[in-house]
């Protein structure tokens, strides 16, 4: 096992670190997600949302804009009144002068060739206007200079379905949208993906997993009209769509198994991340399963399951170390929630007001320590034990015995175990530590019997409130004490209603989920279109400001976000609406004419054809070979991975200074599942671009590097299940070519070509020839800890072993 996994030398580790980290960052700048200048075409009416404002807001803004600290000459071009008053420092003048570019003096400052004239100033390094850009802002002020409110804060409504020119084509309202804009840029569908990338496409789109043989051959044998939908609803009521949604929901909540920061200690925040599996399951209205997460302890009847669900904002990292200053670190911890607010559900990159007025949108500082002061009143502390303490959860917490597993509906209960324990971890360096003892009982040898913690929220006694201030430059020790700061929204969304809503973190969920609110249903559509399709209808995902892209299918996605509310928040459905539709079953054939028209196929006249998640390509290895443990929830697991990764990253405190591999069914359980160490994430999680849990995080960036093909090439994971797929074919197949196909179906979801199969036999063939003459068969089936059986032909099965592996290397096997 030792020689297979150390072919990452520390040195190796080290650049691939660097490595990785480069990708990931220069991915995330030159990804299509960035905002990008619609032009207008040749189709498309002057729309000062659509092709102005993300000029103005690109290019103006940041010294024109909502931000008065930042405002230069006084002048404002977000807003019309402060565009058309007189110039303060020009009188006379005006920067834009409705119908007349010639007298718009904004206008002719960014069209001048006088260097100390031009707009944006060459010191600004801001790029000055394109010719394009310049036409678009002229345009405009010919036709009137008419503003808009920006598109996200105007509450969605139905538009009436479009009437492309052959409806035929529309399976539901989303085609109606879909084929209109197609049509109106002379595009067409794609036709129907054929049914086997189809299956594969949706059975790993709803679940994660890999459709099995069986699956294939009975949808591919369903003749009937409903078939695939009888498929889709097979798959939404599988309890692996849980499992498969849960992985989407850790990333928003930035989930890890452990703190963070320097001493990088265990945490049993596991327990919320079977919470949002089982909701997922139960299918619980979007509006419930988000209130419930940020104010279940508040409800009229709250119960253990509410109380759990409020460890969602708990997963923030949490120091240890005794020289911090509790207050600082607190405020950092209530700033890390508010991201999760922000970005995950409104879709807003709110924390660029926390230090000042926000530079872009209509967001004052005010205005975010408004919806800081919903957090404020919390118990949370900044600091709450000392590394190597016995404790895995933070107060305030909640203890949890069987029992209380029983009520939860939970199966998976495993009371926390530690194996190393400092010696002074029952020192008293807290006041508090002794009643937190007191309540969690006895502690026997270094087992805590029956019980397991969950950091969750909790609020203080209305005599005891926090009092909320803006916090000058953002800082925890200079609060502004002239004004205190009540809980509320943010006006330029909707104006928070302090009659109709209480002004707590209640409140706040009730703010978000009123009937007029403008984000929340849109955003979280946006992310369930990510998750099917990989691009969002608003490409940038976290930002719905006026710094995002505006949307190609803005009347679809307005459609789809009041369609989601008006019936119930049913998250379900929603995904069944997408998945039946013809836009999502199109193939994924590329024309050079649609690579011309539309490079980045933003109006969807193909399938899309994406790489999987890191956590699912490890379930479909697990799934086709017959190594997956199918179990749902418990603690999370260490499977294999490089030594000496945690070693190097570690301060040598705590319990996780070394990695201790999992032996057993726990190395065979879902990605969902892998333990996420903050500090140092899984390195192939890394590698395939998976989330680090840092922050929230609502869309992962996709590269690709020759490191992926090498960890495919050679992940002990990859090999166990090439040889025990290899020998359970051996043992039920007789024909060589058809044990290759089965293992191929298995593997890729569908029949391989007779050049495949052939390709694959002659490899087999070579691979039998080799093994027979070097006698060292064992050398590829001694990887991994699952039994060897030794009973049957050992160069046969190194053989198909070999040829299985590169069946997992074909580049379709991880692609959707």
């Amino acid at each position: 096992m030792k020689k297979f996994t150390s072919w990452i030398t520390p040195v190796f580790i080290g650049i691939w670190l660097v490595l990785t980290a480069f990708v990931k960052f220069y991915s995330d700048v030159a990804s299509p997600i960035n905002m990008q200048t619609v032009q207008v075409s040749g189709e498309d009416s002057l729309s000062f949302n659509k092709h102005v404002r993300p000029i103005l807001s690109d290019k103006c803004f940041h010294c024109h804009g909502f931000d008065p600290s930042s405002r230069k000459s006084g002048l404002r071009l977000d807003t019309p009144e402060g565009a058309y008053a007189e110039l303060k420092n020009n009188k006379g003048k005006f920067a834009i002068v409705p119908g007349s570019p010639e007298k718009s003096l904004a206008y002719l400052r960014m069209i001048t060739e006088d260097e100390d004239d031009l707009m944006p100033p060459k010191k600004s390094h801001i790029k000055p206007l394109t010719l394009g850009e310049q036409e678009i802002i002229k345009r405009w002020i010919e036709k009137g200079a008419v503003y808009e409110p920006h598109w996200a804060f105007v509450a969605p409504k139905k538009a009436e379905l479009p009437k492309p020119k052959d409806p035929s084509w529309c399976n539901n309202e989303i085609d109606y949208f879909t084929l209109a804009k197609m049509e109106s840029v002379g595009l067409s569908p794609n036709k129907e993906s054929d049914k086997e990338r189809l299956l594969k496409k949706v059975s790993i789109d709803i679940t994660g997993l890999p459709p099995t043989v069986e699956m294939q051959d009975k949808f591919l044998n369903d003749n009937s009209p409903n078939a695939y939908e009888k498929l889709v609803d097979e798959l939404l009521s599988s309890t692996a769509y849980g499992e498969k949604m849960g992985v989407f929901w850790m990333d928003v909540a930035r989930y890890a198994d452990s703190y963070g920061y320097q001493d990088d200690d265990y945490r049993t925040q596991w327990v919320w991340r079977d919470w949002v599996i089982q909701q997922f399951n139960k299918n619980k209205p979007y509006d419930q399963f988000v209130t419930e997460q940020l104010a279940g302890d508040l409800l009229p009847n709250k119960n253990l399951s509410t109380t759990v669900a409020t460890g969602f904002l708990r997963n923030h990292k949490y120091t240890e170390e005794g020289g911090i200053v509790p207050e600082e670190y607190r405020v950092q911890y209530l700033v890390d929630q508010m991201k999760v607010v922000g970005r995950g559900l409104l879709g807003m990159t709110l924390e660029c007001a926390q230090c000042h007025d926000h530079k872009y949108d209509p967001i004052s500082q005010k205005e975010y320590f408004s919806m800081y002061a919903f957090l404020n009143n919390t118990k949370v502390e900044g600091f709450d034990g000392a590394v190597s303490s016995i404790y895995p959860a933070k107060a305030p917490l909640i203890k949890l015995t069987r029992s209380d597993f029983k009520e939860l509906g939970f199966n998976s209960f495993e009371p926390f175990k530690i194996k190393r324990v400092s010696p002074g971890f029952l020192t008293n360096t807290n006041p508090d530590k002794k009643k937190f003892q007191k309540a969690v009982g006895r502690i026997v040898g270094a087992t805590l019997k029956d019980e397991v913690w969950l950091s969750v929220m909790a609020e203080r006694d209305e005599k005891d409130r926090r009092k909320t201030y803006v916090l000058n430059r953002g800082e925890y020790d200079q609060p502004i004490e002239t004004e205190e700061i009540k809980p509320g929204g943010i006006g330029a969304v909707l104006p928070f209603d302090i009659n109709a809503y209480p002004s707590n973190r209640l409140g706040l969920a009730k703010w978000l989920f009123d009937q007029n609110h403008p984000l929340t249903a849109r955003v979280f559509v946006n992310h369930m279109w990510i998750e099917l399709f990989d691009k969002g209808l608003v490409r940038t995902p976290n930002d719905f400001g006026m710094q995002g892209e505006f949307p190609i299918h803005q009347d679809l996605l307005d459609y789809l976000a009041v369609d989601f509310r008006e019936n119930n928040w049913d998250v379900k459905r929603l995904i069944k609406m997408m998945v039946m539709s013809s836009t999502y079953r199109q193939s994924q054939t590329i024309t050079d004419e649609k690579i011309q028209k539309d490079p980045q196929n933003l109006y969807l006249s193909r399938g899309s054809r994406t790489k999987m998640k890191y956590e699912f390509i490890r379930d479909l290895v697990l799934s086709s070979s017959g190594l997956l443990v199918n179990k749902i929830g418990g603690p999370s697991v260490k499977p294999y991975q490089p030594e000496g990764i945690w070693e190097s990253t570690t301060s040598g405190r705590g319990a996780l200074t070394k990695y201790e591999q999992d032996k057993g069914e726990k190395l065979y359980r879902r990605g969902l599942y892998t333990f996420l160490k903050a500090t140092t994430p899984h390195p192939e999680s890394l590698m395939f671009d998976g989330s680090t849990r840092d922050a929230c995080q609502t869309y992962r960036t996709s590269t690709n590097t020759p490191l992926q093909a090498l960890a495919m090439l050679n992940d002990p994971l990859i090999l166990e299940a090439s040889r025990f797929l290899a020998q359970k074919l051996i043992e039920t197949e007789t024909d060589p070519k058809n044990r290759i196909e089965t293992a191929y179906r298995k593997i890729l979801s569908r029949k391989p070509s007779e050049s495949e199969l052939n390709k694959l036999y002659g490899y087999y063939q070579k691979q039998l020839k080799d093994f027979q003459s070097k006698n060292n068969s064992l050398d590829i089936l001694s990887v991994g800890e699952s039994k060897v059986n030794m009973s049957i032909d050992l160069n046969e099965s190194a053989a198909l072993t070999k040829t299985i592996t590169s069946i997992y290397n074909i580049e379709s096997v991880i692609m959707k």
